[in-house]
């Protein structure tokens, strides 16, 4: 794969299942080494690629996100500093005190775009995780990802949702196999 993703660009994945797209993301954020060639990428990436990737299921919503502050480098101030600003967004209520155990994939979803959203990322990954929780909670992630961008965030998001991606998406990029066979705008 040749590919270049300009900052500030939205860019989506699309193909059929077992087209590469969530193995590009992994190596994009070097979960997986390549194959051969490089990856570059400037700046700090946030990832979503899967319903509480990096959540420890014994640990409550709140222990969760300090751990994910960890993991990303933050320090333990940043990390406070992070805190409301999360909870608020996931609108968990007395759940964001119970193990992740006792969530649904919904709620799971919801506090995994929280954190990842927060970090301020200058590259986020989204790998189908905004095809699950309610309505409000699309619109609302929705609205924040289009706050990023406008900030210069660089988003790369694997969907099938095609009105996702139309609104969303600057950019589609079309994978069959591992390989690039088509790029341009969602329109085409």
């Amino acid at each position: 794969v040749d590919l270049t993703v300009r900052k500030g660009e939205v860019l989506g994945l699309v193909g059929h299942n077992g087209s590469g797209k969530s193995t590009l993301l992994r190596v994009v954020c070097g979960i997986y080494a390549p194959d051969k060639g490089t990856v570059k990428v400037e700046g700090r990436i946030s990832a979503l690629l899967e319903l509480g990737a990096g959540f420890r299921e014994e640990l409550d919503g709140l222990e969760n996100i300090r751990l994910s502050g960890a993991i990303m480098g933050l320090s333990p101030s940043e990390v406070e500093q992070l805190v409301a600003p999360i909870v608020a967004f996931a609108d968990l209520g007395e759940f964001i005190e119970q193990p992740l155990r006792t969530y649904s994939s919904g709620m799971k979803a919801r506090l995994g775009f929280s954190v990842a959203a927060a970090l301020d990322p200058d590259v986020l990954l989204i790998d189908e995780a905004l095809a699950v929780g309610d309505a409000r909670f699309k619109e609302k992630s929705m609205a924040r990802i289009q706050e990023m961008v406008a900030g210069d965030t660089t988003v790369v998001i694997v969907s099938h949702n095609q009105r996702e991606l139309r609104r969303l998406c600057d950019r589609l990029v079309l994978l069959r196999r591992g390989k690039v066979v088509a790029d341009g705008t969602p329109e085409a």
